[in-house]
C-alpha cells in the first residue's frame, strides 16, 4: 500500500494518508504565534482543514482529534472556536489536556485523525 506525505520535511511531515486514514501532526498558529488562545485556534483549524483538504477529505470525516493547552484555563476560548468549526453531525472523539508546549509563544496545538475516501 502506498503512503502519502503530505508537506514532508527533514524532522517530520504534516500530515500522512495510509490506508484510508490521515494522520496531521500536532498543528500550531504559525501564522497566529503569541497571539491569544481563540485567535490560535482559529489559525490552527484553518491550517487543518488545508491539510484535510489536500488529503482528499475534510472534517465531516474526523475520527479523533488531540488537543493540547499550555494552560487548562484556555479551554473555553479553545471550544468557542471549536464548537463554531467541528461538524455537529461527525463530531469525532477528542483528548484535551493541560501541556508544556515547544514554545511559550504557543497556547494551543490539534492534531487530528480522519477517514480518507
Amino acid at each position: 500500500m502506498s503512503i502519502k506525505r503530505i508537506k514532508p520535511g527533514p524532522r517530520m511531515s504534516q500530515a500522512v494518508v495510509h490506508n484510508g486514514v490521515v494522520t496531521t501532526a500536532g498543528q500550531v498558529a504559525q501564522n497566529a504565534a503569541g497571539e491569544d488562545a481563540i485567535t490560535q485556534t482559529k489559525d490552527i483549524l484553518k491550517s487543518i482543514d488545508s491539510l484535510l483538504a489536500e488529503a482528499g477529505t475534510d472534517k465531516s470525516s474526523l475520527l479523533t482529534a488531540t488537543i493540547w493547552l499550555s494552560d487548562i484555563q484556555l479551554f473555553n476560548e479553545m471550544n468557542e472556536v471549536w464548537d463554531a468549526w467541528v461538524d455537529k453531525d461527525a463530531a469525532p472523539t477528542r483528548a484535551c489536556v493541560e501541556s508544556k508546549l515547544a514554545s511559550p509563544k504557543f497556547v494551543v496545538e490539534i492534531a487530528v485523525t480522519a477517514s480518507v475516501g
